[in-house]
């Protein structure tokens, strides 16, 4: 059988186990929106008060 690796001591992993155990782990990534279905949710400009109007008065 071969022998097994041995274990090199690493600073960043000791640092890194450390502050895990003193503050928790680290929260897991939130998904950002995709830009072009936030913008097809929200028209880029609103509505002008003529626009409102004749819009409204269609309707009734």
């Amino acid at each position: 059988m071969s022998k097994p690796k041995k274990q090199i001591f690493s600073k960043i992993k000791a640092v890194k186990a450390n502050a895990r155990t003193r503050v928790g782990a680290p929260p897991p990534e939130r998904v950002l929106p995709d830009p072009k279905q936030k913008l097809a949710a929200k028209p880029k400009h609103k509505k002008t008060l003529a626009d409102l109007i004749s819009t409204t008065g269609e309707e009734s």
